[in-house]
């Protein structure tokens, strides 16, 4: 069976051009926390410690409460198929940050105003694409 990933090595994923906010913010707690609470919890917290994959099925592992037994054999089907990868992230898309992956694809969050933000737009070393419009044109 072929496994799909979302993990990227050194790229930058930049704010969506649509993105409503010219600061970030940190996503609103709900009853329930929203996908965004939980990226930003899991990567704000441990910078550069997880890969795509790791936030993007971690976070499915928690909104489906799938148990640490069948997380194994759970992410194996997940990746079955292909998923949508931190440019289709509500924080790049809503809340203003970008994901910087590095060498090894792990994962940090930089707020679009900050000055690591700019750097990484500034490096060529370092691949940029965008996060998903909201909208169509």
């Amino acid at each position: 069976m072929k496994l799909h990933t979302t993990n990227y090595v050194n790229t930058f994923i930049e704010v969506a051009e649509d993105c409503p906010v010219s600061q970030a913010q940190v996503p609103p707690e709900k009853k329930e926390k929203t996908l965004a609470n939980l990226q930003y919890e899991k990567i704000s917290r441990n910078p550069y410690v997880y890969s795509s994959d790791d936030i993007i099925f971690g976070c499915y592992a928690i909104k489906n409460d799938i148990s640490e037994n069948e997380k194994q054999k759970e992410r194996e089907k997940f990746f079955s198929k292909g998923q949508a990868c931190l440019r289709s992230s509500p924080l790049a898309k809503r809340y203003g940050f970008g994901f910087h992956h590095n060498s090894e694809g792990k994962v940090a969050l930089f707020p679009v105003e900050s000055k690591e933000y700019q750097q990484f737009l500034n490096d060529n070393s370092v691949k940029k694409t965008k996060a998903m419009r909201s909208k169509r044109k």
